[in-house]
């Protein structure tokens, strides 16, 4: 046991202790975000090897070979290059539905275990890889193992959390991307000096190190209680419950699992659930966070970190250290929002990293504006160092905020009786504006050119002002009681709560308990 307390929902409070099997399942879990994370940043790095690009597109090879004809934003514009970083993500978006339903049917931990078998088969053909159709299927199973992690392990980490430390836990997921986004650029960072031409296949099958230990991690760990009792395994959902709670004072909290468990089965059709008129809120907030997270330009620095600071003038080898500075960055910011999510609270993060966002992209699009312009000029040293820092200063900000809270406030806002359907349509849009923006990202910045931060910084404007508006607190509040304690508290929101009434039956949803559905999560206090 390393720590105790009661979890306080619904009127009731259940004995909950912090026990070693609860945080060992959710750091081999989260390795799921390791390989995520690993798949981001190696693909910058590897596209701006030589050898590769000599290999596989070879007209963007020779554009970066002749200084003298091109545009510096636009030597790495093609649209093959580009389909080789996103052709994972349209993969991903395509197998969240299937992984929807293998979480429902099959349960988080085998959901886990299918994902770590696409990442080792995606792993072995990108490393082998002898032309562009094979590299791009390795990718394609690649993006299969992104869309069922990403729907398994979120959904894993909240139901077996404890409530006071659940925003905590939760963003082990994207602490572990980050760390395996760093991990990929001191690989390519090493790599790159290999003789021979070799580097790119290491630096690809590297992959395999998180790959096996998210497969492992799906074969060690327990499921969820809330998925063995929906999945009709009553008596090892108990056991599972006695475990993870390290108490045998479990009862009280088992009856609401199984009552939890008897509404969600009611519903036929979560998807039609989801777009009721009082799921609307939760609905409209997953959606946008996603859209949000994408169009903070984060991606579009992470995919192509190398590439974008070979962009502004810096050596090979100097990129791919720029690089690894950024990722140790968004690693030590993302363990801010660990420590501070569950203190301060989700609106706080998000509006301070607006403003340090903004801030960020406008002063690093002035300095691009005046000092490159489009035929091979190159930062000076002290220039190019105030460069980097503003983008540490950018990836900090987004590693405390947008980040980690994109995939936690979906994660913890939807009910059980909508929850696997909103979060396929939470990791869907995340996946879809991922593609969009990695496949157009070096498209535009050879057409905006330093106008491409400007973009992005009148984005991080726009979702700034939806936060302070539209989004409301739900730090430390049991997912049961957010009808309550958060929509109907909220200017906006509650005004789509008038169907909820006590007693009303509802068809999709089952019946009403004290003016909100009794098809809560109680994972909210696991």
């Amino acid at each position: 046991m390393v720590a105790g307390g009661m979890s306080v929902g619904g009127g009731k409070e259940f004995e909950a202790k912090i026990t070693p099997v609860v945080v060992i399942s959710c750091i081999l879990a989260a390795t799921g975000g390791l390989m995520f994370g690993y798949d981001v940043g190696i693909s910058g790095g590897v596209t701006s090897m030589k050898p590769f690009l000599k290999k596989f597109f070879p007209v963007v090879y020779r554009r970066t070979q002749d200084d003298g004809l091109n545009s510096n934003y636009c030597k790495y514009d093609n649209q093959g290059l580009q389909l080789f970083t996103s052709s994972l993500y349209l993969a991903g978006l395509t197998a969240t539905f299937f992984a929807s339903y293998t979480t429902r049917k099959l349960g988080r931990k085998v959901t886990m275990l299918i994902a770590g078998c696409f990442f080792i088969c995606g792993v072995t053909l990108n490393a082998a890889a002898q032309d562009l159709a094979m590299l791009i299927m390795g990718r394609i199973l690649l993006g299969c193992g992104v869309g069922f992690a990403n729907q398994a392990v979120p959904l894993f980490l909240s139901e077996i959390a404890p409530t006071r430390i659940r925003g905590a836990l939760n963003i082990l997921f994207q602490l572990m991307v980050t760390i395996g986004i760093l991990f990929a650029n001191l690989v390519n960072y090493g790599t790159a000096k290999i003789k021979g031409g070799w580097g790119w296949r290491l630096s690809l099958g590297l992959a395999g190190i998180p790959a096996g230990l998210l497969t492992l991690g799906a074969l060690i760990v327990v499921d969820t209680p809330n998925s063995l009792i929906e999945r009709g395994r009553l008596e090892e959902g108990k056991a599972v419950l006695r475990k993870i709670r390290g108490t045998d004072n479990i009862e009280p909290e088992y009856e609401e699992l199984l009552e939890a468990s008897r509404v969600a089965k009611q519903v036929k059709h979560p998807f039609r659930n989801l777009l009721m008129r009082r799921n609307r809120p939760q609905l409209v907030i997953a959606v946008a966070l996603q859209i949000f997270q994408q169009f903070t330009g984060i991606n579009a620095i992470m995919f192509y970190a190398p590439v974008l600071f070979n962009t502004v003038g810096f050596g090979g080898n100097a990129s791919l250290y720029s690089a690894v500075i950024t990722g140790a960055v968004n690693v030590l910011s993302t363990l801010v929002s660990i420590y501070s999510v569950d203190k301060v609270g989700r609106r706080m993060l998000l509006l301070e990293a607006g403003v340090q966002m903004f801030i960020s992209q406008v002063v690093i699009a002035i300095i691009l504006g005046i000092k490159v312009k489009d035929h091979s000029e190159s930062l000076s040293h002290g220039w190019a160092i105030f460069v980097v820092i503003l983008v540490c200063t950018f990836v900090s900000s987004f590693a405390w905020s947008w980040g980690p809270l994109g995939w936690l406030i979906p994660s913890e806002t939807f009910p059980l009786e909508t929850r696997s359907a909103g979060q396929s349509v939470t990791v869907c849009v995340n996946l879809l504006f991922t593609f969009v923006i990695a496949q157009a990202f070096l498209s535009m910045l050879c057409h905006f050119k330093f106008g491409i931060f400007l973009f992005f910084s009148g984005w991080v404007l726009i979702m700034s002002l939806f936060v302070f508006f539209l989004l409301p607190e739900t730090k430390n509040v049991p997912i049961e009681e957010m009808t309550e304690r958060v929509w109907k508290q909220h200017w906006l929101w509650k005004n789509f709560m008038d169907d909820v009434h006590p007693g009303e039956g509802n068809l999709e949803g089952g019946t009403k308990k004290n003016g909100h559905s009794n098809g809560f999560d109680p994972s909210s206090r696991l």
